[in-house]
């Protein structure tokens, strides 16, 4: 399973840190948007995601996860899936 601290880690090393919100805070229900990151920046989370965890994520759904939560339950519910 991956944990959200795993998933903060991928995006500050894809994305970087955020100028517009402090990533170490409650996220969960955060938008991605709010939290300063852009589809390209969650698509560049989401490629790192599959080398790491060996899933498959389709394009359109990580774009369709909004918060880190939604992110989360993605990646485990594939994680699950092929597990």
């Amino acid at each position: 399973m991956m944990t959200l601290a795993e998933l903060v880690a991928i995006i500050r090393e894809c994305a970087g840190d955020s100028d517009v919100a402090d990533l170490d805070g409650d996220v969960l229900d955060v938008s991605f948007e709010d939290l300063g990151y852009d589809s390209l920046a969650m698509l560049e989370a989401a490629g790192q995601t599959q080398r790491r965890y060996a899933v498959t994520l389709v394009d359109d759904a990580v774009v369709e996860a909004r918060t880190p939560r939604e992110f989360l339950t993605l990646v485990n519910g594939e994680l699950t899936r092929v597990g």
